[in-house]
């Protein structure tokens, strides 16, 4: 829940630097589909969709359906609370 939150308080280039966690490049030193996923998100998300695509062109469908789990998440979240709290006041 909390994730999106934090990732648009974050500047967009903050994934930019640093050694890649993929272990396809961490063991075989090759790339995988989904390698640059993360920077690219980040910036998918601060509307910076050029560098969005450079990094990870997958983007397009990973970011909305990213956002869909998110959304449904966050209305089943709620709906329990909301029968939680009406059950309470019975």
């Amino acid at each position: 829940m909390i994730l999106p939150c934090v990732l648009i308080i974050l500047p967009a280039s903050f994934f930019d630097e640093g050694q890649s966690l993929c272990l396809s490049v961490l063991l075989l030193n090759k790339e995988c589909y989904g390698c640059g996923l993360t920077r690219s998100v980040q910036h998918f998300i601060h509307f910076d969709f050029e560098q969005a695509w450079h990094f990870n062109k997958l983007v397009v469908i990973v970011f909305p359906a990213l956002s869909y789990i998110w959304l449904k998440q966050t209305i089943k979240i709620y709906q329990q609370l909301k029968s939680e709290n009406e059950q309470a006041q019975e």
